[in-house]
């Protein structure tokens, strides 16, 4: 090994609270010992941090580690490989049985034990499996104390070396919604809503540390609530004080929403604030109230869309991003033409479309069958597809013209000049980068400039735009 407890590669898949979960294992596996790998091939340990949300993403992770395990056996006898997250909290049981090859097993709230864990396998002390079963505990809704997730949270690199000009700040995790379709509450755990102050030290933190851009995560971030003394902080109350507390950060912004608790307190604060993104992620999941109701959502088509309208009517400028589920249990034609109808209605920024697939332990695996026939459900897939494409093309067609803020993320390999042909992807030139940023409005822009302007804001006006990118040329 090359240094005293190895070298780490982590892979991530999943939401952005798995993003947060791998940056903040790296670091707190440097800080007992271990060195970060660049590549998985320069790697001692591999671990493989795994949502569970859908039986897409699992059967990626059963592929990399059926991969692995040969690698294991044939060339790299010492790799150690670990399965982290969801998945590992999940299919603790099954992924034992099934791939001896893998040497540790660790839930998402249990990573911070992740150093002793790979000390113990370093000393042949075999498998080691740290699991916080969440299936067998009542949801209630609990103030974050000094546990291992916090830990990890407050202990985060703020050095310039390890800073990144966007980064995410957990507010709150787990989930108490128990929608019928859903594996989170039982993956991780009741709703833990962190103290107020916590969240502002990180905030100010990162911005010292070089942050241009910050993002509140939560499952159900709105539904933050957090009580000390007889003081309770709202979500609004909170993003208020966040915005107010950094002058200097350029934007702010906050995922997932859930549309059932999202007050106009929140709306009225974001009016209020300019460095807030004009940007909500609100998940429908379905056009049809029948549907939301078998899905425990705890609101109807009517009450959403009412939300969309309060939030339009605050914010005339603002943007959406939704989920759709194509193919859930008992749904029919009309009630996937339902789901069409409220994609083009509500005019998506875009939308993350899934098939349904039941999860093991979810309501509605135990009590409905999965009656929709898999050809259905990829047809209602594509179609649910193609209406969002429409609406994003004409979103971003109209933004032609226009100069856009865009905060610039990284090089790309997108030739602007040549958008829509079949071979726009290309090996850069030596002396030409095409970089990739975004608007407020979480729209992507691409665009020909100098690679320092990575996390700098720029404007640039835009001249094309596809259902995906809207392209344009740097304004001085």
């Amino acid at each position: 090994m090359t240094s005293a407890r190895g070298t780490v590669f982590v892979t991530t898949y999943g939401c952005q609270m798995n993003d947060l979960d791998s940056e903040l294992v790296r670091g707190h596996l440097t800080r007992a010992g271990f060195r970060v790998a660049a590549s998985e091939a320069e790697a001692d340990i591999v671990l493989l941090n795994t949502c569970s949300v859908r039986a897409l993403a699992e059967q990626k992770v059963w592929s990399q580690l059926g991969r692995l395990a040969a690698e294991k056996h044939t060339h790299r006898p010492a790799l150690v490989i670990g399965v982290l997250g969801c998945m590992a909290e999940r299919e603790a049981a099954h992924l034992a049985a099934r791939m001896p090859e893998v040497d540790v097993i660790c839930g998402p709230s249990n990573l911070d034990r992740l150093p002793e864990l790979l000390a113990k396998v370093a000393t042949q002390a075999g498998r080691q499996v740290s699991i916080a079963g969440h299936a067998s505990r009542r949801s209630s809704t609990l103030e974050a104390a000094d546990d291992g997730v916090e830990t990890l949270d407050r202990s985060r690199a703020f050095s310039p070396i390890d800073s990144k000009f966007q980064a995410y700040v957990r507010v709150t995790r787990g989930c108490n919604k128990l929608c019928s379709f859903c594996v989170v509450p039982f993956v991780r755990g009741p709703e833990v809503h962190r103290e107020p102050d916590a969240i502002l030290d990180e905030v100010k933190r990162l911005c010292d540390a070089g942050a241009r851009e910050l993002t509140l995560l939560g499952q159900t971030v709105n539904h933050y609530r957090y009580s000390d003394g007889g003081k309770t902080t709202t979500f609004a109350e909170l993003l208020w004080r966040v915005h107010e507390s950094v002058p200097e950060l350029p934007r702010l912004r906050f995922v997932t929403s859930y549309p059932r608790d999202f007050g106009d307190d929140i709306l009225d604060v974001m009016a209020a604030a300019p460095r807030i993104n004009r940007y909500l992620h609100l998940p429908a999941q379905s056009g049809s109230s029948r549907l939301l109701k078998l899905m425990n959502r705890g609101y109807s088509i009517e009450e959403y869309e009412a939300l969309v309208a309060r939030a339009r009517e605050k914010l005339p400028d603002v943007r959406f991003a939704g989920d759709m589920i194509a193919g859930f249990p008992s749904e029919t034609d009309a009630d996937h033409q339902s789901s069409v109808a409220l994609l083009l209605r509500v005019r998506y920024k875009n939308a993350f479309i899934f098939k349904y697939s039941p999860r093991e332990g979810t309501a509605a695996a135990r009590r409905l069958a999965d009656d929709v026939a898999e050809e259905t459900k990829k047809q209602r897939n594509l179609e649910l597809l193609a209406a969002q494409t429409e609406v994003s093309a004409a979103a971003n067609c109209a933004e032609l013209g226009h100069v856009l803020e865009v905060l610039v993320e990284s090089e790309g390999r997108l030739r602007t000049d040549r958008a829509s042909r079949a071979d726009a992807f290309v090996p850069l030139g030596a002396n030409t980068h095409r970089l990739i940023g975004r608007t407020r409005y979480d729209e992507i822009v691409a665009f020909d400039g100098p690679l320092a302007l990575i996390g700098q804001q720029v404007r640039v006006r835009a001249r094309e735009a596809t259902s995906l990118t809207i392209l344009g040329d740097l304004v001085a």
